[in-house]
């Protein structure tokens, strides 16, 4: 295992008033990208069983690091397993400049990952989501699904699954709920997570535990702090015990207890801090099955987000149109597409993280997201994206074209999706690709990994008496049927990047087939104008040809990249 970057040093100097200022928050992409359906993660006792693990990951790590083989062995797991594992780690931690986020795709393994990272991230497999509640608005999204699919006829009317899909097809928890739900989640289970971070010091038992301000910083993974004076701040920044202390006196410990205390009272703070901020509170109580947390605040509607925290982008209920998002119209570093229909979407910016949800029959362009996507409960998309990851669950009838730096990932229910390599480019995409670290010299469109149906952290896929099998996977698309995908310039004027082609090489397939789709075409371009023909009877041709282009236009779906031409 190479050596890790050089972690980054903790600069403790506060920015602003943290009595007046600081706001506690979990921190949602562990939380929505980081969880992985591998059965045997999922304990009842997390504590107990990670416990035990924390000894076998320490014996078997080297500088506080861990490779995928020394975790394959501590977890009993396929090595394929635990590089999804590091490799998800890697796209949910907290820092652009902490450990492996910055390591190349590639070299992740290499480079491993600290113990204490794989310790948490480990504990929150047992955390169960959120169930979805009724949408806002039902009849914004009453067109984007159909009452009934034709996938629907290979279920009994009792299938659990099949319940799945009627229950959560046209709803999403709303951000507030989710939130809450975190901090519910972790307001019960904190105590834990601090004991196994803590060091020994003198003494007995659990009061003789104590959290250097290093390991307390590990629990950004899960928390965040907000700080309405400054763009963020990290959890020693905020906290009072550990606000004298700076980067050369790492050594200074704090007992267990005022920690937990501290993080308690300001998880509390919190939750106070998005009942305040709801717009139209309802008094109804909370849908929430979930046995591990009772928390009557879980069912929130909406919440403002506290000044200087930028939320994610939403995108939702387009339908029968068109949108184009630059990287001038995102504030946050995170998109949502959210129950679009019949419509042609594109993002043509850098980003970290993005959602595609709850979509039927449109085409969707993300520009470069270094560090996940998943799409989710979708029918009948074509997803164009250039990714570091991508995860796929309980979908069907999609497409995606990739650029993906890692093995695309198949959970689920899904059904009839295919494949193929990314297929299209925008002036600025090099630039895009750069910022955010992707590589476009690597790309694992067709190493796909397959994991089960079943989602322990779902209630609604995870129904009693539902055994697990194997996802399926997705076919590759045709050579034949492989075509570019041209984005329009909507805006106008010259382009102001320097990308004039697709930066990710096509297999030999592919490429093979699109230089003869090329020829072919000059063929027929040159056998028309040298056609011997009357003027009516090009006239009668010329017709001919406008009618089947306008039928492969709707047969295809292609005609919705004319929306964008024509404007909205």
């Amino acid at each position: 295992m190479s050596d890790p970057p050089a972690a980054p040093s903790m600069d403790t100097g506060l920015p602003c008033d943290p009595a007046a200022s600081l706001l506690l928050r979990p921190r949602r992409e562990a939380f929505e990208y980081g969880l992985l359906p591998i059965p045997k993660l999922v304990s009842t006792d997390p504590m107990q069983t990670i416990a035990s693990l924390r000894q076998k990951l320490s014996a078997r790590s080297s500088n506080n690091r861990i490779d995928s083989a020394s975790l394959a062995d501590a977890l009993q797991l396929p090595i394929d397993h635990a590089k999804l594992i590091l490799d998800t780690l890697s796209s949910v931690l907290y820092s652009d400049e902490h450990h492996s986020v910055s390591t190349r795709a590639d070299h992740v393994d290499s480079v491993g990952a600290d113990v204490r990272d794989v310790i948490l991230f480990l504990y929150i497999q047992s955390y169960k989501k959120l169930l979805p509640r009724p949408h806002k608005d039902p009849a914004a999204v009453a067109d984007v699904w159909p009452s009934m699919s034709a996938f629907d006829g290979y279920l009994s009317d009792l299938s659990p699954l099949k319940l799945v899909r009627s229950n959560s097809r046209r709803f999403i928890p709303y951000q507030a709920d989710e939130e809450a739900h975190q901090l519910s989640y972790l307001q019960k289970h904190l105590g834990n997570m601090i004991s196994l971070l803590a060091e020994p010091s003198e003494g007995e038992g659990e009061e003789s535990q104590v959290l250097t301000i290093e390991n307390f910083e590990h629990l950004g993974l899960l928390i965040q702090i907000d700080c309405k004076e400054s763009d963020g701040i990290s959890l020693g920044q905020a906290a009072p015990f550990f606000t004298n202390s700076d980067r050369d006196m790492l050594a200074v410990s704090v007992p267990v207890a005022q920690v937990h205390d501290w993080l308690q009272q300001n998880i509390i703070s919190a939750q106070e801090h998005i009942l305040g901020r709801v717009s139209g509170k309802e008094s109804e109580p909370s849908n929430n099955s979930d046995q591990d947390i009772t928390m009557s605040n879980a069912s929130i509607t909406s919440a403002k987000t506290a000044k200087g925290f930028k939320d994610p982008c939403f995108i939702e209920g387009i339908s029968k149109s068109s949108l184009v998002k630059q990287s001038t119209d995102l504030k946050g570093s995170s998109v949502k597409v959210l129950n679009c229909h019949d419509s042609l979407i594109y993002i043509l910016a850098p980003m970290s993280y993005a959602t595609i949800y709850g979509c039927s029959d449109a085409t969707i362009v993300l520009g470069a997201v270094g560090k996940a996507v998943r799409v989710e409960h979708c029918e009948r998309v074509h997803v164009v994206v250039a990714a570091k990851r991508i995860c796929i669950a309980n979908c069907r009838e999609c497409i995606f074209f990739l650029g993906v730096n890692q093995r695309p990932l198949f959970v689920g229910d899904n059904h009839k999706l295919q494949v193929a390599p990314y297929n299209t480019f925008y002036s600025r995409l090099e630039e895009h690709l750069a910022e955010v670290g992707i590589e476009a010299n690597i790309n694992k469109w067709d190493e796909p990994l397959v994991l089960g149906v079943v989602d322990p952290h779902d209630s609604l896929s995870h129904p009693v008496g539902v055994s697990d099998f194997q996802a399926e996977s997705a076919a590759h698309v045709d050579p034949d049927q492989f075509t570019n995908f041209l984005i329009p310039n909507c805006f106008g004027g010259e382009p102001t990047g320097s990308t004039k082609g697709n930066p990710f090489p096509l297999p030999d397939a592919y490429m093979k087939s699109q230089q003869r789709n090329i020829h072919n075409l000059e063929e027929i371009k040159q056998t028309l104008r040298s056609a011997p023909l009357v003027e009516n009877k090009k006239r009668e041709l010329s017709g001919a040809l406008h009618v089947y282009f306008k039928d492969w236009l709707c047969s295809s779906g292609n005609v919705r990249q004319l929306y964008c031409l024509q404007g909205d």
